[in-house]
């Protein structure tokens, strides 16, 4: 493994009626909050008023801003932006999932910068203030309460990266499995896919000796295989719910990276493709990630077949690495085919006719993916094995 140094400083409560501790949360950074969240469904399931009568109760000052997208938009962070500055907002709570938790990170850090907060996306500038922020979960796949990254489209040049500064950190979490369980169906299989991609990303990785990531890596894809498939027919297990959240919450805090990067190509091929078509990050993810594995699988077949064993439970007996692989492989696409997890293109209604589009946008930075550093022209047959 690599040199590493690891800093985590975000304060985790989970469990039922973690809730009551938000008002003296944000009271640490001051009495003016703005209240982050989406669609709207915190309204219907009962979050959004436990989250105000908490405030209320608190005597915090409170202005709301809603209708974060699925795939959060530059041009909502700027607005929810300015009106931080405008109201002279102390502190922000974002109540939802990973994407108004994400699109907070750039509301946080915009609402302290004059420019373009695309700047910071796009590594043009460096966030050098942040306003301070905390987040109450309502949905398991991310582990952006826990982590600095973020992902964030601009629709107008139809491009979707991922950026990150120590600034995006929030200042604590709320994790409560009980707001989940009004999670429908598909955002629950999201969500098992989303925290199942990002554990694959670090365990295709760059470096070598890793066998106690490498553990905690394929025990934990076991775990979320077992509970996924009961959690779907079962939303109101709080145990289920419970797994599942704290699932989320290391898939991609940091724990399970140490000493590497990861591969991170099949994400960014997929934000290229969400970023034209608009589709959900984990429909794409369980769509390009069997194919990706098939496309790299040749460079070492061994640590393939290692996690078909491990993790999928493949009887390797007289079978060469190959074709053990290939059964792992093909296990994976078996357990997200149950669920209900989308396995072509075509489910979302794309055809080849952008593929050349998407590929570009996804190498327009250099090679995509570390284990596997693609090529433009590897993504254009990738996509296409994905139709």
């Amino acid at each position: 493994m690599d040199n590493f140094i690891f800093h985590n400083p975000v304060k985790l409560m989970f469990g039922k009626g973690q809730v009551s501790n938000l008002a003296g949360e944000l009271k640490k950074y001051g009495n003016n909050v703005l209240v982050v969240y989406g669609g709207g469904s915190i309204k219907k399931n009962g979050v959004y008023e436990d989250v105000m009568n908490t405030l209320k109760d608190g005597g915090l000052t409170v202005h709301e801003f809603g209708g974060v997208e699925p795939n959060p938009r530059l041009t909502t962070a700027i607005a929810a932006a300015d009106l931080c500055k405008r109201a002279n907002i102390d502190v922000i709570i974002a109540v939802g999932g990973g994407s108004v938790i994400d699109c907070t990170k750039l509301i946080a850090c915009a609402a302290k910068y004059d420019g373009n907060p695309w700047d910071f996306v796009v590594q043009k500038a460096v966030p050098q203030d942040a306003l301070p922020f905390g987040t109450v979960l309502t949905l398991s796949a991310t582990s952006s309460e826990m982590n600095a990254g973020s992902v964030i489209t601009n629709e107008e040049t139809q491009e979707k990266y991922g950026w990150g500064t120590p600034f995006n950190y929030p200042k604590f979490s709320i994790l409560d499995p009980t707001y989940t369980m009004s999670v429908p169906r598909d955002q629950t299989v999201n969500g098992i896919v989303d925290t199942m991609s990002h554990i694959f990303e670090e365990y295709f990785n760059e470096s070598s000796n890793t066998p106690f990531q490498d553990e905690m890596c394929e025990s934990a894809l076991r775990t979320l295989i077992s509970t996924g498939a009961e959690v779907v027919d079962n939303p109101n297990d709080y145990d289920l719910r419970a797994t599942m959240m704290l699932a989320g919450v290391w898939g991609l805090n940091g724990f399970l990276r140490m000493g590497y990067a990861g591969d991170w190509g099949t994400h960014e091929m997929e934000h290229a493709v969400s970023a034209v078509y608009d589709i959900p990050h984990a429909g794409g993810l369980s769509i390009l990630f069997p194919q990706w594995m098939r496309y790299t699988m040749h460079l070492n077949p061994q640590r393939f077949a290692q996690l078909a064993i491990n993790s999928f439970g493949v009887d390797a007996t007289g079978k060469s690495d190959e074709e053990t692989a290939l059964e792992g492989i093909s296990k994976l696409e078996e357990f997200w085919a149950s669920i209900g997890a989308p396995g072509k293109l075509a489910d979302f209604d794309i055809d080849g006719s952008k593929i050349e589009l998407m590929a570009e946008k996804a190498a327009s930075r250099g090679p995509v993916g570390n284990f596997a550093k693609l090529g433009k022209d590897d993504v254009v047959q990738i996509l296409k094995n994905s139709l």
